[in-house]
């Protein structure tokens, strides 16, 4: 509990120190990763019961190899394609927001500095060093969420391209 306790305290500091900027890039980062983590979850989970789904249905038909027989499945595919893409337009938006974001703490804790210099002069470096402190931490906030947020999103949504590629090659036509 102890240690619990000294997190807490640790992550309360560095919130102090770089200002209300990094609660919203927090929130951003945390819708990020339940977005990615549903998706992950249909991908693996959902998506596979969808495929045998449709390759059952597929295969049940005795007409494939009709125009009306390619229309069904191209319909099929787009159904699937569009429930693989489904939320990954909002993640690809997170990422890209995060660091526009720790931009933003960026420019109010330069305010922040401007402004104690302007009352107080240059002469007090710990006030200035408190500014830049809460200009810089939530722009490395914000990088820090868009990397992770680049890295995985990538790999989901490549992961998302080769079960749509499995899908259609698990419905031959002629």
């Amino acid at each position: 509990m102890l240690v619990l306790m000294e997190i807490w305290e640790s992550i309360r500091d560095f919130v102090a120190t770089g200002g209300d900027v990094l609660y919203v890039v927090a929130i951003a980062l945390f819708l990020m990763w339940v977005l990615m983590i549903e998706r992950y979850w249909f991908l693996l989970g959902e998506f596979p019961r969808l495929h045998k789904e449709i390759v059952a249905k597929w295969d049940a038909r005795q007409d494939t190899t009709s125009w009306y027989a390619h229309r069904i499945r191209d319909a099929w595919i787009s159904e699937a394609s569009e429930k693989l893409d489904e939320r990954m337009l909002i993640i690809k938006t997170l990422v890209a927001m995060c660091p526009l974001i720790g931009l933003l703490g960026t420019v109010t804790g330069m305010i922040t500095v401007f402004e104690t210099m302007a009352t107080q002069g240059t002469g007090n470096a710990r006030l200035m060093a408190s500014g830049i402190s809460m200009a810089t931490i939530p722009t490395m906030a914000g990088m820090v969420a868009a990397l992770s947020g680049v890295f995985f999103s990538t790999r989901l949504e490549a992961r998302a391209k080769i079960a749509k590629e499995k899908l259609i090659d698990s419905l031959p036509h002629h």
